[in-house]
């Protein structure tokens, strides 16, 4: 029988995930239990992917604000310089509620027009119009109010997000500007918290070579536990997500270990030799809102052997409009298959290539899943997903 199918993606229901709960068995149970329901067999370099919030919930990985403030103090001794922060309530209104807690002055520099991840402060347009240079202009939030007015909304979430900050400090301990020179902050301070994600190394670098003394990012702070509170030891707050109103969800722990245990207990159980990814964000950007969907620190941080690397593809439509185009459908299909099963094992910089983007496997996966499972109340943790190694000659 010809092939007609693909990959396909199933979004897997588990159910409610509490503290202490076996990660492991929920994972094997609900993918094995949904293929017998579901009426599909498990195949060897089948896909599991698990949203990270599920282990994270699992290890009862959260902090509480006062156990933030308390990691904050034993980080900083005076006034604290603050660079970067995205944009978010659900991400860092929380974290800078807990540093206001401490009492402790705060410059909070901002990026314009706008954030790391493409939220923005202002209408770009009228940020040009009104002659302002964002690689060296820094404005203090009450230019800032003249130029733009008093309630610069988000155009998605309604949000004034400097007013938004502002209103997080205690006895008036949060003065903003908005800059895109991270050493803007040493006019007011030499220690200094990065809160950038992605740029988080190379703004801690310009920072002390320009004579910052105490420079520490996110990731540094709850890396270990204070007290009873959950941690990171390699990515700290980067990657936490609002839980309630006084508490974070942290990135989980170990997540390695959970997917070699899966993919270990999926082989006993079934003989077959699946992969396993932990997976936060997609890596994409909306091109309507212009936000960058990924404030994780990265998109997957646990994965199987047989995740590691690029899609190494050849580009169909490429030969199919270029060197097999005079040839009619059926030998085109012979001749295309024949090249895909004969291709090399690194085609980057081949014209059968082009258009084709090598992007890690793990973060197209990650999307993948992000878009499957959703943010909402769809209820599938868990993804499941077939026949992504395939392609056209596979039968």
């Amino acid at each position: 029988m010809v092939r007609t199918v693909g990959t396909t993606v199933r979004g897997i229901r588990a159910p409610i995930v509490k503290e202490g709960d076996d990660i492991v068995n929920i994972v094997v149970d609900s993918v094995i239990k949904s293929s017998k329901a579901e009426n599909y067999t498990i195949k060897d370099r089948d896909i599991i992917g698990i949203t990270e919030s599920l282990i994270a919930r699992a290890q009862g990985n959260y902090a509480e604000v006062e156990q933030i403030a308390e990691a904050i103090n034993n980080s900083f001794e005076g006034d604290i310089g603050l660079v970067f922060p995205i944009l978010s309530r659900n991400r860092f209104s929380i974290i800078l509620k807990a540093i206001a807690m401490t009492g402790k002055k705060i410059y909070l520099i901002l990026n314009y027009p706008c954030d790391e991840v493409g939220n923005c402060l202002m209408d770009i347009e009228k940020m040009y119009d009104l002659k302002i240079n964002p690689y060296t202009d820094v404005l203090s939030e009450s230019e800032y109010r003249k130029l733009f007015g008093n309630n610069v909304a988000h155009p998605f979430t309604g949000v004034d997000y400097v007013q938004m900050y502002k209103d997080l400090a205690i006895n008036d301990n949060i003065e903003i500007y908005l800059s895109n020179d991270p050493t803007t902050v040493l006019q007011f301070s030499k220690d200094v918290l990065v809160a950038n994600i992605h740029d988080r190394k190379r703004t801690k670098m310009l920072l002390q070579k320009s004579g910052g003394k105490n420079i520490l990012g996110l990731d540094d702070i709850l890396n270990k536990p204070v007290g009873k509170s959950g941690y990171n030891p390699e990515y700290g707050l980067l990657g936490s997500n609002m839980a309630t109103e006084t508490k974070l969800k942290l990135f989980p722990r170990n997540s390695q270990d959970y997917v070699e245990s899966i993919q270990k207990k999926m082989k006993e159980l079934t003989g077959k030799q699946v992969e396993v990814m932990v997976y936060g964000d997609g890596a994409f950007k909306d091109p309507a809102g212009k936000i960058w969907e990924l404030a994780d620190p990265v998109v997957s941080p646990g994965y199987t052997e047989g995740l590691h690397g690029t899609p190494n593809e050849i580009k169909l439509k490429y030969l199919a409009d270029t060197e097999l185009n005079d040839l009619d459908k059926e030998k085109m299909e012979e001749v295309m298959k024949e090249k895909i099963r004969n291709k090399g094992e690194n085609l980057i910089g081949e014209g059968a290539s082009l258009g084709t983007t090598p992007r890690k496997i793990t973060d197209l996966l990650g999307s993948l899943c992000d878009l499957t499972s959703g943010s909402g109340d769809k209820g599938t943790p868990i993804v499941y997903i077939q026949g992504y190694f395939d392609n056209y000659a596979t039968e």
